[in-house]
């Protein structure tokens, strides 16, 4: 066995959570720290064993090995990114191994060169064989199901796929889903054990969850840890077994969500040959698995005979011979079709296929076997059960009678794509204009696929991919083009230069942009950009850019492949001209805001202790030192932020504190700051609070305050051993420091010194201080006069520096950024949260969840990113075929960790009607050549259409109205529409302007207001 690098050192069970620290929210510490012990063989180094390899390299299991030594072929470079023209001849698994290696520093790649004997199996956690006999498989399976070894043998033959996994009798499932538990506040439990949760919240629990209960005033044996199984009753209430015996319910109590690990038994890939047990891929070809079990078992039984080889492509001898062996093979496994009959239509496509080698669907399979190895190292989500069949014939040209002739291999790198399109097709994909916006984790890897497809490398095709993020060490463990020495540089460019040394047919076909797709860069992405792209893909990471792209696509009538991931789930959209909803029509139901009352007074989870750490370090760090440096630098501060609304008071005092009563000199002073604002927040606050509020206080109708969602808190007392306590005045100071320019310390013994020195003010209540009690309640007024707060303000001014004695003095902004582990940032938050957390009795969180949730982390793992890749680039294909019937293409939506595929046709486009024509809501307008008068346009709109325009505008401009003078309207009638728009607006048009859009209202023939689509004025 050779090893292609050296493993980096790290310490025992310790994660570079710099490295996978997105993936780390799909996978969880524990199933990470299992994936790190376990050694993987993957057999078969083509297009889809690189994938599978590629995948679990990233995800960082503690080693890979490869077995495939066969030569490279030309014709494996259709699918395989780490085989260049140069090794044609040389091992694939050999070449393969140094380029996989560089995908992470802590994955060894080993070769394989023996024999795979039992001696050789034995040293691994899960064995994945490609492209491998039927009777390998089930000779290997056989060893691995008797001595507890993960099995999955996978295979993709043209547009149809195969996947079976086998984890033997007893395998272990920590978390079916990955989903966070859920947890709520309970409102009631009776005698019977109906929990009812509180008003307004869902308990989204399932049959045969379990729970834990705390804090349950009334029944003490439910908070003893114990899980209770549910039985769900409705949305908000749920029921637990009898709890008459334990007492009465008074009030209060938390529910918690307890995953309990589960046991799921494997049968061995012989008892499944007979028997199969199918995860159903996609619903509307329901009888389809039953029929593929056969045709890849007949394809084994075709290369049996013919030495290794599969049928040719288009060969009918060939495709009658296989569906003659699936009949054989029928009556040897009676149960498998049982009463339907042999499919042999479809047997015969896929033996015309079955040479076929596509990138897309090895991206499709690669990420869906990847995911099941790291299910088989770590027992982290549920695993196919056993089979999974998959096809896209849809994604054939239509309208196209292949021959043998079309689909005969010519010797070249795309003969795999030859063999299932044939020539005239692939010829079409090369010839295609794509633009790509976006060149992260889908990016990287849509180019990757286009690159192995030859999307864009013929003589009228080109690429353009923009992207303005430079390399960061996080995209490393997913965004597979880049390397460590990328970090810095830009995405677009080094994406670019990637592909093209896996396709050097690219050189010169790729544009790689730096810039923003948006309404500012509308002068280099420019009208004649748009209509000279084909097709758009995008691969953003937000809905404000994505909407953008939509409308610039259903201006420009251009299709759209639209993607996204979050965790182990993906989904993806077509949008079509004329056929498709866009991807603007519909929209996520905006996100859930934390009431400020809760945020301010009343958390009751960690999530919203999180959001109030992170307030206020935007306050102290960020917001209060702009306000410093805008007095600083701007001689009319003052005067302006006493005329505006709001907490001028504030404002000011705040000013002060930083430039004369607690201005630090040192950092120490830093440290007694730190350790004050402690007092204020988790000490005083607190005291006020409760002096307003006493735990014993009821509400006007009788019934305790302190219930429901309201957490009675208790005030913190400084214990330097803490950690949360310490962590607090630590990054307080430091940014504190870091504000002011004063060289920061985390050393224990000078904030000991510091700390045991400082002097806290006793605290006492006040009496005027108002707080509001509940979110619908009117927030506070203050109580002092306008004439005292007036005379109040105009003290704190005069008190202020004045800003020439500080002339060249300014603070230094903390921006929040969560990737820095050295800035404190996340450290303030974290151990803010957590103090906040401790007032309220709130079960607190480590770092890890903490910045997860400030940072508004979306979780990513390369499994997902390649499967919805390989997904988009089967409805590419359609793209490029110009398919103009909406159900030949297909939405998806997936999730890995179930797992479960939907499919279902793209959303029809809207219609409206004027005058018996029926148009389209979305895509249909009324297009107009040349710069003509605004009269000729309505004289155009009387005789063409049938319509009267009553008002024309053109963005905030009305133009024109037929209820205006008729002095207004001779003065426009004759204005030319540029000069109409300049006159109004009192702008200049841009000089990149070619197109114009009018919005405008008209009445049809029965001079009835109907709606139509807006005008579109091409001035060229």
């Amino acid at each position: 066995m050779s090893e292609t690098k050296m493993q980096i050192d790290r310490p025992e069970d310790e994660i570079d959570e710099g490295l996978y620290s997105r993936q780390l929210y799909v996978l969880g510490h524990e199933a990470m720290k299992k994936m790190a012990n376990a050694n993987v063989l993957i057999v078969g180094l083509k297009g889809l064993g690189i994938e599978i390899a590629k995948n679990v390299t990233l995800a960082g299991v503690k080693s890979i090995s490869l077995y495939d030594p066969n030569p490279t072929k030309i014709e494996d470079l259709s699918s395989q990114f780490f085989l260049r023209e140069e090794d044609i001849g040389k091992p694939r698994a050999t070449v393969s191994a140094g380029r996989l290696a560089e995908l992470n520093q802590y994955v060894p790649v080993h070769v394989i060169e023996e024999e795979l004997t039992e001696k050789v199996l034995s040293q691994f956690k899960v064995v994945v064989l490609t492209d491998s006999s039927l009777e390998t498989q089930v000779k290997i399976n056989e060893f691995t199901h008797n001595n507890d070894i993960g099995f999955i043998s996978v295979d993709t033959r043209g547009l149809f796929g195969s996947i079976f996994v086998d984890f033997c009798e007893n395998f272990t499932v920590i978390d079916q889903t990955g989903e966070e538990p859920h947890t709520g506040i309970i409102s009631d439990i009776d005698d019977d054990g109906i929990v009812t949760t509180l008003e307004e919240t869902r308990h989204n629990l399932e049959d045969g969850d379990y729970v834990k209960f705390t804090e349950v005033d009334g029944l003490p044996k439910l908070n003893d840890g114990e899980l209770r199984k549910v039985k769900v009753i409705g949305a908000y209430s749920f029921s637990i077994g009898s709890v008459a015996h334990m007492g009465s319910y008074s009030r209060g109590g938390i529910f918690t969500q307890v995953k309990v690990p589960t046991q799921i038994s494997f049968k061995s890939l012989k008892e499944q040959l007979a028997r199969p047990e199918y995860l159903y891929s996609d619903y509307s070809k329901f009888g389809r698995p039953p029929q593929l079990h056969i045709g890849f078992q007949a394809l084994h039984g075709f290369t049996n005979r013919h030495n290794g080889e599969l049928p040719r492509p288009r060969n009918e001898e060939d495709a009658t011979e296989l569906v003659q062996i699936a009949k054989s093979v029928t009556a040897e496994f009676p149960d498998v079709l049982g009463q339907e009959d042999l499919d042999e239509k479809l047997i015969k496509e896929l033996s015309y296929q079955s040479r076929g080698d596509l990138a897309p669907m090895a991206a499709v399979y690669g990420g869906l076997a990847a995911q099941e190895v790291l299910k088989g190292c770590s027992g982290k989500f549920g695993p196919i059960k056993q089979w999974m069949y998959f096809d896209s014939l849809e994604s054939l040209p239509k309208d196209v009678e292949l021959t043998e002739d079309d689909c005969a291999p010519i010797g070249s790198r795309y003969d795999g794509h030859i063999a299932v399109f044939g020539k005239d097709f692939v010829s079409k994909i090369q010839n295609v204009t794509q633009f790509l916006v976006g060149s992260g984790a889908i990016g990287c890897e849509m180019l990757k696929n286009w690159a192995l497809m030859g999307v864009g490398a013929g003589p009228k095709g080109n690429i353009t991919v923009t992207d303005m993020d430079s390399i960061e060490k996080s995209n490393l463990n997913r965004q597979f083009l880049f390397r460590s020495g990328d970090v810095g540089k830009m995405k677009s460019e080094c994406a670019a230069k990637a592909v093209i040394k896996m396709n050097p047919d690219l050189e010169g076909k790729i544009d790689a942009k730096l810039e923003k797709v948006g309404p500012e860069t509308e002068s280099l992405f420019d009208d004649d950009f748009w209509e000279s792209t084909d097709v758009v893909t995008n691969a953003l990471d937000n809905v404000d850019a994505r909407t953008y792209v939509d409308r610039r696509c259903v201006f420009f009538r251009r299709p759209l492949l639209e993607s996204g991931t979050l965790g182990t789930k993906g989904n993806v959209q077509v949008i079509y001209p004329g056929l498709t909803e866009s991807y603007s029509s519909s929209q996520d139901p905006p996100e859930k805001s934390i009431p400020l009352c809760t945020l301010r007074s009343f958390p009751n989870k960690i999530d919203h202790t999180i959001a109030w750490a992170k307030n206020l370090f935007q306050v102290y760090f960020t917001d209060n030192v702009e306000n410093v440096n805008l007095y600083l630098t701007q001689p009319d501060f003052v005067e302006s932020t006493l005329k505006q609304s709001g907490d001028q008071k504030s404002i000011l005092e705040t000013i002060h504190a930083y430039l004369v009563t607690e201005r630090p000199l040192t950092f120490e002073e830093c440290i007694a700051w730190g350790r004050l604002e402690f007092e204020k927040k988790f000490a005083n606050d607190i005291k006020q609070l409760l002096y307003n509020f006493p735990k014993d206080a009821v509400t006007t109708q009788g019934t305790p305050f302190w219930s429901g969602p309201k957490r009675a808190p208790t005030s913190l007392v400084f214990d330097i051993n803490n950690d949360d306590h310490y962590n607090f005045v630590v990054a307080a100071a430091n940014l504190h420091a870091f504000n002011y320019g004063i060289k920061g310390s985390t050393d224990f013994e000078t904030f000991k010194k510091v700390l045991d020195t400082v002097k806290v003010p006793a605290f006492s209540p006040k009496s005027g201080v108002a707080i509001q009690a509940n979110d619908n309640d009117p927030v506070p007024e203050q109580t002092s006069s306008l004439e005292q707060e007036e005379d109040d303000l105009n003290k704190l001014a005069e008190s202020l520096p004045s800003s020439s004695s500080l002339a060249g003095f300014r603070l230094n902004q903390a921006v929040f950024e969560k990737d820095d582990d050295t800035n404190h940032h996340i450290d303030f938050i974290a151990a803010g949260s957590n103090c906040r957390a401790l007032n309220y009795s709130i079960e607190t969180a480590d770092k890890h969840k903490t910045k997860f949730i400030a940072g508004r982390i979306i979780p990513a793992i390369a499994t997902t990113t390649a499967l919805v890749t390989g997904l988009v680039c089967l409805e590419l294909y359609k793209v490029i075929d110009k398919r103009e019937v909406i159900e030949d293409y297909k939405n998806g939506f997936i999730n890995l960790a179930l797992p479960f595929f939907g499919f279902s046709e793209p959303v029809a486009s809207a219609k409206m009607k004027y005058n018996d024509k029926v148009v389209d809501r979305i895509w249909d307008r009324f297009d107009i050549k040349g710069n003509i008068t605004l009269k000729e346009l309505i004289i155009i709109f009387k005789k063409e259409h049938g319509l009267e325009i009553t008002m024309l505008s053109q963005g905030v401009s009305l133009l024109y109205a037929s209820f205006f003078p008729a002095k207004k309207l001779a003065d426009r009638y004759d204005l030319k529409l540029t000069d109409l728009i300049e006159t109004i607006s009192k702008k200049k048009l841009p000089s990149h302007t070619k197109t114009l859009i009018f919005e405008i209202c008209c009445d049809d023939k029965e001079g009835e207001d109907v709606e139509v689509p807006y005008i579109r004025v091409m001035l060229d």
